[in-house]
């Protein structure tokens, strides 16, 4: 059996009390579900090709020469409460490879056996979460936002016990760090300031080696995690868990628990199950992110000699996310609507857009897809109130008359941000349903055509269509 990682571990070079080092927990009977081999390769890995090797290896059974597995320990803001300790409680990283072309990615187990960090809970995963953040995250990266990646998926035979009986599953995740916000909130909480210079000099190194000490990693993290909401919300998409140990320093997307993309636009839309009171709804994503933001400034302080200059100067650069945000946002929108140059009242002929879908029950992904098209007032049709976009497109078609793209530059443009195809809630809870009575076909036909999200088929027309009112999802849940 022919298995080589090209490791290089250098978080695990970082002091103990970053980590415990574990190795992943056996399970009983492990098989594949699904190997992403395109990404296999971009990481320069080599695998064994037999199904029952891939599936020892990805449940962590076989644990790959140049290894150094580990739970990582962090804190974090949980809707608003903290939580000084948090932590890998069902995840150990195996550890860091480095890509032909040169970067550097963790490789991670979700749902790999208990850790010290797992607070009463078991350490596995049951099969729904691990096949949700499976199909999600790879939609996102389809998509071209910033985002872990999933790397295999296996059923480890065992049962897993949540509100019943579930089979049991193991998630192989990829990303450019595990580092969160959440992280040096453990560090800072603690007073450790040896331990915050190490973890502010290796996520410099890591992610951003042009910026300069600690204001330098908040202006590069403020500048990224600006990009990434403004990307998350030009698709619909509501994170639902936005707690501090979820945002990474990379400015990748992580944790697909209760997240979910909109079928009808509504600013307040809210579908995790745990976040009763709509703190992590879609319109307020950009405030929470400038509020977790806020904490990683908080924690970088004791790193500064003067503490009160640097408070003046934190509060300013977080302040100014606000602006970063909405820099981001009005070109997602112009780009949606087609336009490639700026007009003072761009962003309005947007928001009006966006009203007036809340107002009628507007279909997100078909309006703007359909806006796209050689007919934009087929736009209409995914209105449940037709007759409301009637006077928007009027003065969208006469803002379009002074830009000076043609039509076909135009079309195409919008074309590739406007996808045809999302991870419809509903389809991604049929796929999870059939995978537990044994039917993994509509999980591989899901992924498969979310690999290509602006290609129009009509193989796949029932996957775009908006739910009817008996296929609605309206609460996700987190899966622990």
């Amino acid at each position: 059996m022919t298995i080589q990682f090209p490791f290089d571990n250098s978080y695990a070079r970082l002091p103990d009390r970053f980590f415990t080092r574990q190795a992943p927990v056996p399970v009983d009977a492990p098989k594949l579900i699904a190997l992403n081999r395109p990404l296999a390769e971009q990481l320069g890995l080599t695998l064994p090709e037999d199904e029952r090797d891939l599936a020892e290896l990805f449940a962590g059974n076989t644990v790959p020469e140049g290894a150094a597995p580990l739970a990582q320990v962090y804190a974090g803001h949980q809707f608003g409460g903290w939580s000084p300790q948090l932590g890998d409680g069902r995840a150990v990283m195996l550890g860091e490879v480095v890509a032909p072309d040169g970067r550097r990615f963790d490789i991670q187990l979700k749902g790999a056996g208990q850790t010290p960090y797992s607070r009463m809970g078991d350490g596995r995963a049951w099969l729904g979460p691990v096949l949700r953040e499976y199909i999600i995250s790879e939609a996102m990266a389809a998509l071209n936002i910033p985002t872990t990646r999933a790397l295999a998926a296996v059923e480890t035979g065992e049962i897993v016990l949540r509100e019943g009986r579930m089979p049991g599953a193991i998630f192989t995740r990829v990303a450019s760090s595990h580092i969160r916000v959440g992280t040096f909130q453990f560090f800072a909480a603690r007073q450790d300031t040896e331990a915050l210079q190490a973890l502010l000099d290796h996520t410099i190194a890591r992610h951003y080696p042009e910026a300069e000490g600690p204001g330098g990693l908040l202006d590069a993290a403020i500048g990224a995690q600006a990009h990434l909401i403004a990307q998350w919300m030009g698709v619909g998409f509501i994170h639902g868990v936005m707690n501090t140990d979820n945002m990474t320093l990379s400015g990748e997307t992580i944790d697909y628990g209760p997240c979910a993309f909109m079928d009808a636009y509504h600013p307040n839309m809210v579908f995790s199950s745990i976040d009763q009171f709509g703190r992590y709804a879609y319109a307020n994503q950009p405030q929470i992110g400038a509020w977790n933001l806020a904490q990683l400034a908080t924690a970088l302080l004791p790193l500064m000699p003067d503490r009160e200059a640097a408070i003046e100067d934190f509060t300013e650069a977080v302040n100014g996310f606000a602006a970063r945000f909405d820099a981001e946002w009005h070109a997602v929108l112009r780009a949606k609507l087609g336009l490639s140059t700026e007009e003072d009242d761009d962003v309005a002929l947007a928001f009006d857009l966006l009203d007036r879908m809340a107002q009628g029950g507007g279909d997100f992904t078909q309006t703007f897809r359909a806006l796209a098209s050689d007919d934009p007032t087929r736009a209409s049709e995914a209105f449940a109130a037709p007759a409301l976009l009637a006077p928007w497109l009027d003065a969208w078609q006469a803002r379009l008359a002074r830009d000076p793209q043609n039509a076909i530059e135009r079309k195409a443009a919008m074309q590739a941000v406007n996808p045809a195809l999302i991870p419809r809630n509903h389809r991604v809870e049929e796929a999870i349903q059939a995978a537990v009575t044994g039917d993994y076909a509509p999980f591989h036909r899901l992924t498969a055509a979310l690999a290509h999200p602006f290609t129009e088929s009509s193989d796949i027309g029932d996957l775009q269509h908006s739910p009817t009112e008996a296929q609605r999802v309206t609460q996700t849940f987190c899966g622990t």
